[in-house]
Parts: structure tokens; C-alpha cells; sequence
């Protein structure tokens, strides 16, 4: 069986492992890599450099790689690194990185990228994440492991979506999303913690009814991020589940969703 389609153009200073299926009139450029077990459908392009791992699908229509639309952007060779086990759905679009940033978008393993998604530059995707049709992250975003964010979520640059985060259908998220916090609306507001999710993951009934006494903490109380901080450190002695949303609160730049 042929596992390169005769009608697709690869250039010869790609590099794919022996048993990388391509499928016709795909092109993918010079320096790119594939790894072993990966499957590209039809009519996908991959520009480089770009580093696409083990057992991968790209599925047609998506364009991967790709110089980003920023104007500050001159043409430098910055990357896209892409993990292992990734679905990469339907028109997928993800552009390399910048270097007034990290000079590289990161997408990890066992990711879930579903039809019309677009990956902005210098983004970093966890592992583990679902992104449902037509989202749309815009540069410099970071979305944490076991992140979903339900179809047409709009995500502006610089945001971080927390772990096991959760976004409703068309949420326009224009601050941070703390772990575990399940936001709604446009502009996305602080609903609940993503209880079903956690549960799913195995999280004990114990660890779920913390993490919801710290969301009641930071989001029912009136306290500021300070105060919360506080009482927060005391619930994470008792359980360190509770971490990473201390780690959210903390590291964030742009202010959390409210």
C-alpha cells in the first residue's frame, strides 16, 4: 500500500517518519517533521518549521504552521511544536509563534482540536484539552490540561485558562479562568466549578466539595484576591487539590473572571 498519495507535494527536506500516512494534494514545506504513526489527510498544508509528534491526525482543509497575521511579525523562523495523539479536525488553523514572545505556539499530547478551531500564535495548549468547533484562541493565550471550551468560545490574547476549566457555548473570555471554574456568557462570568468534569477524572467527593468551598471563597464572599489568597492557603493545608487555584489567582496578569 502507497502511504504517501502520488498527488501530494512534499519537499525534500521534510522529514516523516517511514510509516506517516499523506494524503493527495497535501503540501507540506521544509523543515517540518512528522513523527511515526501520523496520518495527514487531504488537502492540509504544513508550513515549518513545525515539529508534529507520534500518532497525530490532521484532517483535511486545515493549514498548520502558518505565518501568523500579527503585524509585528517580519518573516523570522519561529516554530510550531506539536505534541503526541492529537486529533486535528476539519479546517483546523494554527500559526507558528513570534519573537517578541516565546517564538513558538505549543500544542501537547492527547488534545482534541475540532473543526474551524484557530490556534493563535505563541499559544500553549496542555494536554488532554477539548476545543470545540469554531473556537478561536488569539496570541499569547494558555489553556491548561483537561480544558474544554465548548463551540464558538472567543478567547483574547494574553488570557490563561485554568485546569479542568470549563466554557459554555459562544463565551467571550476576556480575563483569566482560574482551575476547575466552569464560566458562561459573553463576557464570560464565574459560574460554578466543573463538578461533572472533575468527577469524570476521578476526583474524590471529598476533593470536589473543596475545590467548591474555595470557589464559594473566592466568588461569593465579596473578598478581594488578597483576602481570598489567605483563606484559600488554609483549605489547601487540608487539601492540595485546592493548589492549582491558588497557582491561577497568583500568576495572573490580566485579573480573573468574575
Amino acid at each position: 500500500m502507497t502511504l504517501i498519495a502520488p498527488q501530494a507535494i512534499i519537499h525534500p527536506d521534510a522529514k516523516l517518519a517511514d510509516d506517516v500516512r499523506v494524503g493527495p494534494w497535501t503540501i507540506i514545506g521544509p523543515d517540518v517533521e512528522i513523527g511515526a504513526g501520523s496520518v495527514i489527510a487531504s488537502h492540509v498544508v504544513i508550513k515549518g518549521p513545525t515539529r508534529i509528534g507520534k500518532n497525530n491526525q490532521v484532517f483535511q482543509f486545515s493549514t498548520v504552521g502558518e505565518d501568523t497575521p500579527d503585524l509585528k511579525y517580519n518573516g523570522e523562523p519561529t516554530r510550531l511544536v506539536i505534541g503526541d495523539h492529537n486529533i486535528i479536525r476539519e479546517g483546523v488553523t494554527i500559526h507558528r509563534g513570534t519573537v517578541q514572545d516565546r517564538s513558538e505556539t505549543t500544542i501537547g499530547n492527547h488534545n482534541l482540536i475540532m473543526a474551524y478551531v484557530h490556534i493563535g500564535h505563541d499559544s500553549v495548549l496542555g494536554d488532554h484539552c477539548i476545543l470545540v468547533n469554531n473556537t478561536s484562541l488569539a496570541g499569547h493565550v494558555v489553556v491548561g490540561d483537561w480544558a474544554i471550551l465548548s463551540g464558538f468560545t472567543l478567547v483574547h490574547q494574553f488570557c490563561n485558562i485554568g485546569a479542568h476549566s470549563f466554557s459554555g457555548m459562544g463565551c467571550a473570555i476576556g480575563k483569566d479562568v482560574p482551575a476547575y471554574v466552569l464560566v458562561n456568557g459573553a463576557p464570560a462570568a464565574a459560574k460554578s466549578v466543573n463538578a461533572e468534569g472533575l468527577r469524570r477524572r476521578g476526583f474524590s467527593k471529598d476533593e470536589i466539595a473543596a475545590v467548591s468551598r474555595a470557589f464559594k471563597v473566592i466568588y461569593r464572599r465579596g473578598l478581594t484576591v488578597d483576602e481570598a489568597l489567605l483563606q484559600l492557603e488554609q483549605l489547601a493545608l487540608e487539601c492540595p487539590a485546592i493548589r492549582p487555584m491558588i497557582d491561577s489567582l497568583t500568576t495572573s496578569k490580566r485579573g480573573i473572571v468574575r
